[in-house]
């Protein structure tokens, strides 16, 4: 299972990883619980019901696999999880006005999951309706979205180059952002005020166009060294990162102004564009 994520649901969030075998969302059973109880502790509560409706302990048992996610907290925890047809069985369990609606939105984001897959430009309208909900403006969108273009341009070059998915990327990544911003992807975002929320969707102009910088130069220079496997690579990411470091250390001297910032979209209304700069 790779691409993990976050979905909402009535303005909740809801953790969800991506089987590419399947092609499948799996959702985390516990969230859909409290979304469906208002429960504060849904793992007691699924343990309960699992107690009470042994068929449905043993569906879940054979059926729902475990897979770490992040918590609130940002550290990485086993969790329970299920594709919609495993969690429409476990929501006729658990009586609440929810259930219908949420099976609805359940059956409509794993078909927007597979338009996506047969037409990529869809899955990228839907980052640009959902930033703009969220009161990016379009400047903001377009960096955002050069910047993901430039991203996914250097983890093709890894995957394609004997780089191992998942550990060695965060590895590689960390260099890079430590490199240009002398700080970890972890202090960047606690410096932010951030715990699951993505960095990236958090980041000022300057701070999206510096991580694209160092993540293009990461690239042009592992191409240019034709570096293969972490060793290499991690060589290529920390010259990379010192590019835009260089940059940005000059762009300081001459506006007097840090480019790491601590601003986030987090308190932002929603009903407003707003442009972090």
């Amino acid at each position: 299972m790779e691409e993990k994520n976050i979905t909402i649901f009535e303005g909740k969030k809801i953790r969800r990883i991506w089987d590419e075998k399947a092609e499948t969302w799996y959702f985390s059973v516990v969230d859909i619980i409290q979304i469906l109880t208002d429960t504060t502790n849904p793992t007691d509560y699924l343990k309960k019901i699992r107690k009470r409706d042994l068929e449905l302990g043993s569906y879940i048992g054979t059926n729902c696999p475990q897979v770490q996610m992040p918590t609130r907290t940002g550290k990485q925890r086993i969790t329970l999880v299920g594709s919609p047809k495993h969690l429409f069985r476990i929501i006729q369990s658990i009586p609440s006005k929810k259930a219908e609606p949420i099976k609805l939105w359940l059956a409509q984001v794993g078909y927007e999951r597979i338009q996506e897959i047969s037409d990529p430009e869809k899955a990228l309208n839907r980052s640009r309706d959902y930033w703009q909900k969220m009161g990016r403006s379009q400047k903001w969108i377009q960096q955002r979205m050069m910047g993901q273009e430039l991203r996914n341009k250097l983890t093709d070059y890894w995957k394609n180059n004997k780089v191992k998915e998942k550990n060695e990327y965060a590895i590689l990544t960390n260099i890079i952002h430590k490199e240009w911003s002398e700080l970890t992807v972890k202090e960047h975002k606690n410096y932010k005020g951030l715990k699951r929320e993505n960095l990236r969707d958090h980041m000022t102009d300057a701070e999206l166009v510096f991580t694209a910088l160092a993540e293009l130069s990461t690239r042009q220079i592992a191409e240019t060294e034709r570096a293969k496997g972490l060793d290499e690579n991690k060589v290529s990411a920390k010259k990379g990162g010192a590019v835009a470091k260089n940059a940005k250390l000059e762009l300081e001297e001459k506006t007097k102004k840090k480019v790491v910032s601590n601003n986030n979209f987090k308190r932002i209304d929603n009903k407003k564009t707003i442009n972090l700069s």
